[in-house]
């Protein structure tokens, strides 16, 4: 299953998916700043889904110390290769987020679950991908987990795109969540779009504080060209906007991506 999830991203260019135009660097800049925010001191970071290294880099950057692991092999070969550039070590691997068995109890200050979750159709891998990040964090650590709003992803779709205004696809998604990678109306690959009170009850469930709960995105992927079109000035007011307001419990249904953060 989860090698239709490989083979998409294998095919794509993560590597410039936050920076590639102004809609997408509002996830990058809102997340960093929140990031700053809560991480004091020098920690000790599991990024177990670095992707190409964009929050790794920035993490191992401002001194902390970093592991970077993802499932895709073309990711891990690419966080290598940024690697010979930079003075620091990072240890790298490529590995299923379901199972971190290589990595003892309460290894990491902070584990970043920045997209295994998303991924996970089955409700018992969703259930092993939090348990293990769980497992590794060390008590008072912080758990980021990144989902994808269920009553957002259809509007975003059908709007970018009519072949997707489909009845049929919009109730599977708000009745289930799950997009499989051979539905009739994949605008993906394998995908679990959950709910704001979906994921607090999960976290209340593994016994973790809820320490945040911010909007990484909200709405501005709905209208990117207006965006992208504005001056720097103009789009950090946006920006400014955007964080002052990313904690509002009715964005958080309607961003494009959001972050929980939990302590143990």
């Amino acid at each position: 299953m989860k090698q239709h999830i490989i083979n998409s991203y294998e095919s794509s260019l993560e590597e410039t998916r936050l920076t590639s135009n102004n809609a997408r660097r509002i996830e990058f800049l809102n997340t960093t700043r929140v990031l700053d925010e809560l991480l004091d001191g020098k920690k000790k970071i599991l990024d177990c889904a670095a992707g190409t290294g964009i929050y790794a880099f920035y993490l191992a950057d401002k001194g902390h110390e970093v592991t970077a692991t993802d499932l895709t092999p073309r990711h891990v070969e690419v966080i290598n290769q940024t690697l010979t550039e930079k003075s620091y070590n990072m240890t790298t691997a490529v590995m299923d987020a379901t199972d971190m068995s290589h990595f003892a109890d309460e290894t990491f200050d902070v584990v970043l679950n920045m997209g295994p979750f998303y991924h996970l159709i089955d409700e018992e891998q969703r259930q092993k991908c939090l348990a293990e990040s769980i497992r590794v964090l060390k008590k008072g650590g912080l758990l980021f987990t990144a989902y994808i709003p269920r009553f957002y992803v259809f509007q975003y779709v059908a709007l970018s795109n009519k072949n997707f205004l489909d009845a049929k696809l919009s109730r599977q998604i708000v009745t289930t969540g799950v997009l499989h990678h051979d539905d009739e109306k994949c605008f993906w690959t394998d995908t679990y779009y959950a709910t704001k009170e979906e994921m607090e009850q999960l976290y209340e469930d593994y016994g973790l504080e809820i320490a945040d709960h911010f909007a990484q995105d909200g709405l501005t992927p709905t209208f990117a060209a207006t965006v992208d079109n504005w001056t720097e000035e103009e789009f950090k007011i946006w920006c400014d906007y955007h964080y002052s307001v990313c904690r509002e419990q009715s964005l958080l249904g309607a961003s494009n991506h959001v972050i929980i953060v939990g302590k143990k």
